[in-house]
């Protein structure tokens, strides 16, 4: 999976990394040169007491070591700038697919994981695409040709290292076996860390509240202690092959020196050629240990390249249209027919056979018991995911044949958990028109009764908005997200749940306006308030993902039961009728 992963995202730089290749071969072969140099100043220059020759090879060793210094400077420079722009690819890859992701798809990864993946992950995947740009491309180089300058100094002596590369190899091959697996769980238990962390964070207040900090601290521990068991575990394992490599690198050279000192007494070997085998040797060990810092990573850059690659391989299941159509004939028109909702493996379907008609100019409400699936059915409007059964359609056409751009500019959706953006006022009412003037933002503000704390605050519309809204109250979030969509000027309002955090005078101040804002347009609301919907022109009852009720309040009132239950349960008699 990491071969496929880089052979698609490194596709785009075959040229510098051809020129890094080069660049890392003529390096290779320079570091390769001096020792036969230093061996020919030895014999030939400090035992004949040739000075012109010492001084001859020695400004030639002066020139390939700068040549050498030349090379290792641009590989390392186009190494680093092409894993750098390898890194931000494979990030903008994530980022682009899991903007693609439904609800559906987000659920299932999850939000720590996701965010463990498109940093963490493709950190680990352009590490090791650095260290092989700038050490593993002149590693194997780096050894076979120190094996064949070192048959070259002395082909008898060259038998150690029969002995030396595969001990070497073997050795390698039996950590880094071990170390894979528990990569895999190092990155698991940090998807863990990153999750408990993030829900702490967030729960902030509510741990407060109930003052379970202790609770909380015993919870991180242990999943900060589970992380840390796997990484010192790897550490072992790492610390371990170190002292492995260099105990065979220690006991050659010891090998090296005992044999070669015999070579020299019987007059097979000079000292210049001796020191020039040495030296090969080191060469050869130090590309091996360069391959096994490698090796030592590209464990864990598998292991986080499959779940990349698990990311970049899932599918949306709101898959844009091949065709999509471009322009709507009538303006505001919705109608959901026979609508089923099934999540993968269900037993039961969320929603099942619902049918619903909203026209412009009329206001049509949702209300249901908890669990009944109308934030669901709400959901389907914008595909944050697709009916399993039955159509939605907008204006006559099916919203999955829509162009995004233009269901989005048709449909405006205010969640029941608005969310803001870190910035100012101003920058998240304009997130759905970036042209819009601040007299319209204005308008907006005072129609989402939102002027009055807007102006209250020191800069106004330039008033800073932290990251989710935190420095503002859940009332002025839910009001600020009404004025963003107000803002947007859509066909189709979808407010669910939208006044929950409203008191009764600004909700029924609300509604009054936008009663005259929204006028033409069509308007559905969920909401569990009966008194934010009691006024609707059709008020549709969900029961368990079936629509068990139509009609206005009085009709219901009479006629329905489940829809009566719910509003005895917040009204006395009189006040329902």
């Amino acid at each position: 999976m990491l071969i496929k992963l880089l052979r698609a995202h490194l596709g785009p730089y075959k040229k510098p990394i051809a020129l890094l290749v080069l660049l890392q071969l003529l390096q290779t072969c320079a570091t390769l040169y001096l020792p036969s140099l230093n061996a020919d100043i030895i014999d030939n220059g400090v035992v004949k007491g040739d000075t012109g020759h010492i001084l001859e090879f020695g400004g030639l060793m002066i020139a390939v070591s700068v040549l050498q210094v030349l090379c290792n400077v641009g590989a390392v420079f186009y190494g680093a700038r092409t894993a750098s722009a390898l890194g931000r690819d494979v990030r903008g890859a994530v980022f682009d697919r899991v903007q693609s992701f439904s609800a559906r798809e987000l659920g299932r990864f999850g939000a720590p994981s996701l965010i463990t993946r498109t940093t963490n992950d493709v950190q680990q995947v352009q590490m090791l695409v650095l260290m092989a740009f700038t050490l593993m491309v002149s590693a194997p180089i780096m050894c076979v040709g120190g094996i064949i300058m070192a048959l070259g100094q002395d082909v008898p002596l060259s038998a150690v290292l029969l002995a030396v590369v595969p001990v070497l190899g073997v050795s390698v091959t039996l950590i880094v076996r071990r170390m894979r697996p528990l990569f895999r769980t190092m990155q698991e238990r940090l998807d863990t860390v990153n999750r408990v962390l993030r829900e702490q964070i967030t729960g902030n207040r509510v741990i407060r509240a109930f003052v379970r900090d202790g609770y909380e601290e015993k919870r991180f521990r242990g999943a900060n202690t589970e992380l840390t068991d796997v990484s010192v575990a790897t550490g072992r394992l790492m610390a371990l092959m170190f002292p492995t490599v260099m105990t065979v690198v220690n006991l050659s050279s010891v090998a090296v020196v005992w044999f070669g000192a015999h070579r020299i007494d019987s007059g097979g070997m000079q000292i210049g050629a001796l020191t020039a085998f040495l030296a090969y040797l080191m060469q050869i060990v130090m590309a091996v240990m360069m391959a096994t810092f490698m090796f030592m990573m590209v464990p864990r850059a598998e292991v986080c390249a499959e779940r990349i690659a698990e990311v970049l391989d899932t599918d949306s299941s709101v898959v844009p249209p091949v065709s999509p159509v471009t322009g709507l004939r009538r303006h505001g028109h919705l109608e959901v027919r026979g609508a089923e909702f099934r999540y993968p493996g269900a037993e039961e379907p969320v929603l099942r056979a619902v049918d619903l008609v909203a026209r412009p100019g009329e206001t049509t409400a949702i209300i249901g018991s908890t669990g009944s699936g109308k934030s669901t059915l709400l959901g389907l409007v914008p595909r944050l995911f697709d009916v399993t059964d039955g159509e939605v359609l907008v204006d006559g056409e099916d919203v999955r044949t829509l162009d995004p751009v233009l269901l989005a500019k048709t449909v405006s959706l205010v969640p029941q958990k608005p969310y803001l953006f870190s910035g100012t006022v101003a920058t998240n009412l304009r997130y759905g028109n970036p042209d819009a003037t601040d007299e319209e933002l204005w308008h907006a503000l005072e129609v989402a009764q939102a002027k009055g704390f807007v102006e209250g605050l020191e800069h106004g519309l330039d008033a800073p908005i932290a990251q989710g809204g935190t420095n503002v109250s859940g009332g002025q979030r839910q009001r600020l997200a009404i004025a963003r969509t107000l803002v947007q000027r859509p066909e189709i309002y979808l407010f669910d749940d939208s006044f929950s955090a409203l008191d009764y005078a600004t909700d029924a101040a609300l509604r009054a306006a936008l009663a005259r804002e929204t006028a033409g347009v069509t308007v559905v609301i969920v909401a569990q308030r009966v008194s934010t919907i009691r006024d609707a022109d059709r008020i549709l009852v969900l029961d368990e993902g079936r629509v068990v009720g139509s009609g206005s309040h009085h009709e219901l009132m009479e006629g329905n039961e489940t829809y009566r239950e719910i509003v005895l349960s917040q009204l006395t008699e009189a006040e329902a009728a």
